[in-house]
């Protein structure tokens, strides 16, 4: 059945095509499986909580009649303000139009949030951009700019709130603005398109714009919500919307409510977080978290932009998923928020997610895997700029960020095909990796361990979880040994290291010195043994004490890379290519509504008869002992390039098997 909507209907429809009902919460309360809600454009200032769930076979199906056409807001509009004094104008908004959740009472704060101020969840925007929140009424009458902020030119917008006799009295500086002749809005819903129970599964969302909701802090130790998500359920499709400026997150893929543990860490003082989170995959588990009823979703085609924690977040909840062909861009840039859960994408138990074809720049990271990256594919995504610019400090520290983050997993993590442009282009606290075809023209990080007071190296004592294969039941509990580490048929290009990183350095701040002293390639391997070494050194070791020094360091496996500019290989490697007569130079640009690749590379690249790399060849990720393979199990041959071209029985290095001065990504 198909159930239309209008927003320039009159009320009292039925959902018919002739009388449609006047919003899209009306047909979501009577739309059952098989149903596709059609809805036309305007503007639904509503938060839409579907109500019934679709089947695999007959999903629900909320579209578009035209393409991003059909607005799905949280923010109201609000008129009325008054010069309170210079720039500074003020209004009343009566506390009832919030319901039970007041944006501008709720503080965000949540597991690994560090506060860089007591932000609200609420927003103040200026046609569509959002202001910065300041924590006093002086403030706005004398701005001053954030030096944090990416755009440190629009600090100076800026409001501060304050309650009044059941009032939410607002201050804002428009900077000469008036606002009584702009669009001024502030949030209002906590979400725009998110179920408010769990098991709502088989939905579909095509075509939308939403934008502006006052949502929480997602960590994985908490319920994660977003402005739109599935909410702990299974098979949604989220296609061709464009989502922006939720305060934390735009997309959730992630947790539900455990009420005993929601942000115990910070809120009991009890335990350590990694031991709570530890403690909210099992609980997770015996309450029914598994393959057949959580996860598979697929977001594809969607533009994610300016929101301020994450583009899409996700724990456990992901799992099994696609994420395709978005663009994602512009995360975390007025960087009020700060902590542990940030990225353009930030995955916790990405177990047999598949990230493919997505474009991620200007976010302070891209991807962020942390914990439970098995059997995580990454292939044939482009990132660029994903680290702030131009040196920025928040609170005396620099700001910093790389393209893809993998945090204490087991692996297997696959990461294939991509153009790592970045500064930093990854920080690999992990193991059971494996870099295949890659350009990567930024440096290596926080690769090891740690380091004690006489500058030993020892393995970081994170205790993760392991899974079946392909499945989401616990196999087992380690500590990250770091290594089994696998670098095939790479591109490495070296960028110069920026001017204030070296000063940081020079300062001795530690971490600083881990983007500092880790060049572009795999030198950060230096030391680790080769698997020759490793596993016959192993076997003949004895038990007991001498079996741990065999065990610290995971080995590395290498072949067919290629280093320009200086980058370096690790000190074992063999059967690579350092060019050190030709300099390569490259850049990104914006022509015409498209990213293009421009570099003399192909001029210098060498003809060379290497290995096409396969599953067989990659062997297993050490713990979860599982190949580097498909998610339905069958095996990779790699011998198709970033754009499907296939590759010869000699494959070229990098991601491009045809390589041009000019390439269109």
């Amino acid at each position: 059945m198909q159930i239309y909507v209008s927003e320039k209907a009159a009320r009292g429809g039925d959902g018919s095509k002739s009388k449609p009902y006047q919003t899209i919460s009306e047909a979501a309360k009577r739309a059952v499986a098989g149903d596709e809600i059609l809805v036309e454009p305007g503007i639904y200032r509503e938060s839409v909580d579907p109500v019934n769930a679709g089947t695999s076979e007959q999903r629900i199906t909320y579209r578009s009649v035209v393409n991003k056409a059909a607005v799905i807001t949280g923010a109201e509009p609000v008129s009325g303000w008054r010069l309170y004094e210079g720039d500074v104008w003020s209004v009343r908004v009566p506390n009832g139009i919030f319901g039970e959740y007041n944006p501008y009472t709720v503080s965000v704060t949540g597991d690994w949030y560090w506060a860089i101020k007591p932000l609200h969840t609420g927003e103040v925007y200026l046609n569509g951009k959002s202001m910065y929140e300041v924590m006093e009424l002086e403030k706005v009458m004398n701005p001053e700019v954030y030096k944090g902020s990416w755009d440190q030119s629009g600090t100076t917008l800026c409001w501060y709130t304050e309650q009044d006799c059941g009032m939410t009295v607002l201050y804002a500086n428009f900077q000469g603005k008036n606002p009584n002749e702009e669009k001024v809005e502030i949030n209002v819903r906590r979400n725009c398109f998110y179920p408010s129970i769990t098991g709502v599964g088989y939905i579909t969302l095509s075509g939308f714009t939403i934008s502006k909701a006052a949502t929480q802090w997602a960590p994985p130790t908490a319920y994660q919500e977003g402005m739109v998500g599935p909410h702990w359920s299974k098979g949604w499709i989220i296609e061709d919307c464009e989502i922006s400026d939720s305060k934390c997150s735009g997309i959730s893929l992630g947790k539900y409510l455990q009420p005993d543990n929601d942000n115990k860490w910070t809120t009991k003082y009890t335990k350590a977080g990694t031991q709570t989170e530890r403690d909210a995959i099992c609980q997770a588990q015996a309450e029914g978290w598994s393959k057949e009823s959580i996860g598979s979703h697929i977001v594809r085609r969607c533009n994610i932009h300016d929101c301020g924690q994450t583009g899409i977040v996700g724990h456990l909840g992901g799992a099994f998923s696609v994420i395709e062909d978005n663009h994602i861009h512009h995360i975390n840039n007025k960087q009020e928020l700060a902590g542990a859960e940030i990225g353009g994408i930030k995955m916790h138990a990405a177990i047999d997610v598949v990230f493919k074809r997505n474009h991620i720049h200007h976010c302070t990271r891209g991807i962020w895997l942390d914990w439970q990256a098995q059997g995580t594919r990454v292939t044939g995504n482009v990132f660029h700029d994903n680290m702030p610019p131009n040196d920025t400090e928040i609170a005396g520290e620099l700001a910093l960020g790389e393209d893809i983050f993998v945090e204490v997993s087991h692996g297997p993590t696959l990461i294939d095909n991509n153009l790592l442009l970045s500064d930093c282009a990854g920080r690999l606290s992990t193991q059971g990796l494996a870099f295949v075809h890659n350009l990567i023209a930024g440096s290596f990080t926080y690769v090891g361990q740690g380091v004690d007071n006489d500058g030993v190296k020892f393995p970081t004592p994170r205790y993760t979880p392991y899974h079946m294969k392909h499945r989401t039941e616990v196999a087992g509990f380690m500590t990250i040994l770091h290594g089994d580490a696998r670098f095939y048929n790479n591109i490495f290009i070296q960028k110069p290291v920026r001017t204030m990183l070296e000063s940081f350095a020079k300062a001795e701040k530690k971490d600083t010195l881990d983007y500092i002293n880790l060049v572009c390639g795999t030198k950060p391997y230096d030391g680790y043994p080769t698997s020759q070494e490793y596993f016959s050194r192993f076997e003949t070791a004895a038990y007991g004490a001498n079996a741990d020094l065999y065990y610290d360091h995971l080995p590395v496996y290498t072949g067919g890379n290629i280093y320009y500019n200086g980058a370096k290989p690790c000190d074992k490697e063999e059967n690579c290519v350092i060019d050190s007569e030709n300099h390569i130079e490259w850049e990104i640009k914006y022509d015409n509504g498209k990213y293009i690749l421009k570099s003399n590379l192909f001029q210098y690249l060498p003809k060379s008869k290497l290995e096409m790399i396969s599953t067989s060849i990659l062997g297993e990720a050490f713990e979860p002992e599982q190949k580097f393979e498909n998610p339905d199990g069958t095996p990779i041959v790699f011998n198709r390039d970033y754009f499907g071209k296939h590759r010869g029985i000699f494959p070229v290095c990098g991601p491009f098997e045809e390589l041009k001065e000019e390439i269109i990504l």
